[in-house]
């Protein structure tokens, strides 16, 4: 980071590379902790070195590089945690067993499903159940729903999300 502030570009790009690896085992070892995949390392080493490199002037010489960098890092990983989660509230994972239930061609009993369907839905709570016959049922969107049943758009996609987690257990359980 010295060479830089002098203009020696390829020490610093070696600097970057030498830091990027072993940055990479260290967010590695922070989302493992967190319970995160670590697919998601190569999108956070590269969020820590673009601000490292677009604040590399609030560096002071005189001071320890070390910490300064632990600093970046350390708040770039919270960053991360935090998207991740968000992420992962909204995401419904299934397996391929489950991908494939729901594309099976095989005859169908429409009347028995609804009712079945229909007998789950209204076991779920009642702001449960009407975010997902307005979403799921009905079709409206995150906004037209939450106008519709006087509500926010986030508090309808939570229960919603909150009601599909709920109903497949449940199908599971009976089915």
């Amino acid at each position: 980071m010295r060479a830089e502030r002098l203009g020696d570009s390829a020490a610093y790009e070696a600097f970057l590379r030498d830091f990027a690896v072993s940055l990479r085992r260290i967010v590695a070892l922070q989302l493992r902790q967190m319970r995160f995949s670590v697919s998601e390392t190569e999108d956070v080493v590269q969020e820590v070195l673009i601000a490292v490199h677009s604040r590399r002037d609030q560096w002071n010489p005189d001071r320890p590089l070390r910490p300064w960098l632990n600093a970046i890092t350390r708040y770039k990983i919270i960053d991360a945690g935090r998207r991740l989660r968000r992420h992962a509230r909204g995401r419904i994972d299934f397996t391929e067993e489950e991908w494939a239930a729901v594309f099976a061609t095989d005859e169908v009993d429409f009347d028995h499903n609804v009712a079945d369907m229909e007998k789950l839905i209204s076991e779920l709570p009642r702001s449960e159940q009407a975010a997902v016959r307005a979403l799921g049922l009905e079709g409206a969107s995150a906004r037209e729903a939450a106008e519709q049943l006087g509500s926010s758009e986030g508090a309808i996609r939570v229960a919603f999300h909150r009601s599909l987690k709920k109903l497949m257990a449940a199908a599971k359980e009976r089915f």
